[in-house]
């Protein structure tokens, strides 16, 4: 038996996760503080996949680390994949819904997040993150994919472009 060579790398690719942790109508929300990228925006728990770790593992560690929750597989929902081009790299997101958990919402890491707030899906602040606001509306839409961020010219500071031009792709 033959032993396959690989004769070419594969092209690797980030990978990050979000959980939309909802209450209803409600979503649960992070104000970025102190980080760099999209400060004084609001996002939701989330994060890098760390390397050996699944995506749900991954979301669940990103909900416990940030905000205290504590969330079982089970209780998973995979609603949206984003294929993103932000700061001159493309990575993938994977935005989780989570409707069922146990513990109190609690702002667990200060250094990165100044404010905890459940927001209404069809009212959400204007300072949303422009990734995550167009996850959150593809989701609800159920929208399985969407790309972001790949129009936007070289020269543009991302943190202030104008994003509402950004196409959804429907998959």
């Amino acid at each position: 038996m033959s032993e396959r060579v690989r004769t070419r790398e594969r092209f690797k690719l980030s990978m990050s996760v979000f959980m939309f942790l909802m209450r209803g109508d409600q979503i649960l929300l992070i104000l970025r503080s102190n980080t760099g990228w999209l400060d004084n925006h609001f996002s939701v728990p989330g994060g890098v996949k760390e390397p050996n770790e699944t995506l749900s593992q991954a979301v669940i560690r990103e909900a416990e680390e940030e905000v205290g929750l504590i969330v079982k597989p089970e209780d998973l929902f995979l609603a949206h994949i984003m294929h993103n081009f932000t700061t001159g790299a493309e990575w993938l997101g994977a935005f989780f819904i989570a409707r069922d958990w146990s513990g109190v919402e609690t702002l667990m890491e200060p250094h990165k997040h100044s404010e905890l707030r459940w927001a209404s899906i069809t009212d959400l602040p204007e300072n949303v993150s422009p990734y995550v606001l167009q996850a959150i509306e593809a989701a609800m839409q159920k929208m399985s994919y969407s790309e972001f961020g790949w129009g936007i010219p070289a020269d543009a500071d991302e943190q202030e472009y104008d994003y509402k031009h950004v196409k959804k792709v429907r998959k």
